[in-house]
């Protein structure tokens, strides 16, 4: 059974204007107002219930060198994200978390070390691959998520309770970013599998579903942020950029990938963005569309 946890958080996230806060923490509700926890469980899923995330703080003005923005609150909410998690997967259920910022992977990444670790499938517009060793700039983890999963970040997130790296590199796939990311040479010389947006709207959804298999394997964790769709269909996200997927490639793919998944995460939606709901109808649709299989190789009955 799938089991929705919504996880509003947004503490991984720069903030859009000195002062301000970012609106992805209001993700989990704008999507259940768009319908998608309803027809999820109207197919048979539960709802899990929230994991709430602390008290967003602009906090660069105070924040020592060698910390993340909002480190203290991020650090436990992952710790409270995994527990939650782990009780969901004990119970033989498929977790589907709903975001919340892209920070919530690393919550995901402590859960699943000590189960003793899987693959992960990271569908981001970006390779969020920036780390300590290749820049200057580390604040924001939302930008630095993946990098802190395969253990290349500070050890206060990249290695939370000794649980690091929450994935073995040579185990992980990314898919999605764009030709100009400054730090895709890097990913694809340490992760398994690399492929861009124009790659994976090239190529057949199964022919990237096989390779995307043959490096995870199958009970890999599914993480999709929706900053992969072209930013002329999805704006409403911090960093929306030209050249990603279309709706239909996006669903078709996820589609693909989600019977081979232990569980799965959305994330980087911003309500903030998008004031007459059109952009929440289109995740939800996307969203369940595509992961209504989620599981499903794992022997889980269909919704």
């Amino acid at each position: 059974m799938i089991a929705l946890i919504s996880a509003p958080t947004n503490l991984g996230l720069r903030p859009p204007q000195r002062g301000s806060v970012p609106g992805s923490d209001k993700a989990p509700e704008a999507l259940r107002e768009a319908g998608l926890f309803q027809r999820f469980m109207n197919e048979g899923a539960a709802d899990a219930g929230v994991v709430l995330g602390g008290r967003y703080v602009d906090d660069d003005d105070t924040r020592a060198d060698g910390q993340v923005r909002n480190q203290t609150a991020l650090v436990d909410h992952a710790r409270r994200l995994a527990a939650r998690l782990t009780s969901v997967l004990d119970a033989g259920d498929v977790p589907l978390v709903i975001g919340g910022d892209c920070s919530v992977l690393l919550g995901i990444g402590v859960a699943l070390a000590r189960r003793g670790g899987t693959g992960l499938v990271h569908v981001d517009g970006h390779t969020d691959f920036r780390h300590p060793g290749n820049s200057d700039a580390c604040a924001s983890i939302a930008g630095e998520d993946l990098a802190a999963a395969v253990g290349l970040h500070w050890p206060a997130v990249g290695d939370i309770d000794g649980l690091g790296p929450y994935f073995d590199p040579g185990r992980v796939v990314h898919i999605g970013h764009r030709q100009d990311d400054e730090h895709s040479a890097e990913a694809r010389g340490t992760l398994g599998l690399v492929i861009s947006a124009a790659q994976a709207i090239e190529r057949a959804p199964d022919d990237v579903t096989a390779a995307t298999h043959a490096v995870a394997g199958t009970g890999y964790w599914l993480q999709i942020d929706v900053d992969v769709l072209d930013a002329s269909i999805m704006p409403a996200v911090d960093s929306p950029d030209p050249g990603g997927l279309d709706a239909s490639q996006l669903t078709a793919l996820l589609a693909r990938l989600a019977p081979g998944a232990i569980g799965a995460s959305v994330t980087v939606f911003d309500p903030d963005l998008d004031p007459d709901g059109r952009y929440a109808r289109l995740v939800t649709d996307i969203v369940v569309d595509g992961l209504s299989g989620l599981g499903l190789l794992r022997g889980r009955t269909p919704m």
